[in-house]
């Protein structure tokens, strides 16, 4: 039981973080476009979900080649064009399945926790 405490907390939160982030991603894009940075932020201040640029655009690359997004490009008022996501049909449905598995991995993680 200590090994698994030595590692501490942080390694904790990214290991539970690696496996349910582009879901979140997807969760973020079910209502609205975004560019990168929007997400990164929204990310970040969702009690630090993400840290870096360095993790979110990888994951929208590879959401993107899953064709989970699709991208288009916008002007902005504020400098170069940018690259907005929207969920796609798959992405939805690929959303929809990982919150079925999600509240049923919580429930039993939590009766467990109680």
């Amino acid at each position: 039981m200590r090994n698994m405490v030595l590692g501490g907390t942080d390694k904790m939160m990214a290991q539970m973080r690696r496996g349910a982030i582009e879901y979140c991603v997807l969760a973020l894009l079910r209502d609205q476009d975004r560019y990168g940075l929007e997400l990164t932020r929204a990310l970040t201040d969702a009690d630090g979900l993400v840290t870096s640029e360095g993790t979110v655009y990888p994951l929208l690359t590879r959401l993107r080649e899953e064709g989970l997004v699709e991208t288009t490009w916008e002007e902005s008022r504020q400098g170069p064009p940018r690259r907005y996501y929207r969920i796609t049909n798959d992405g939805r449905d690929a959303l929809k399945a990982f919150i079925v598995q999600w509240e049923r991995f919580r429930k039993t993680v939590d009766s467990l926790m109680a």
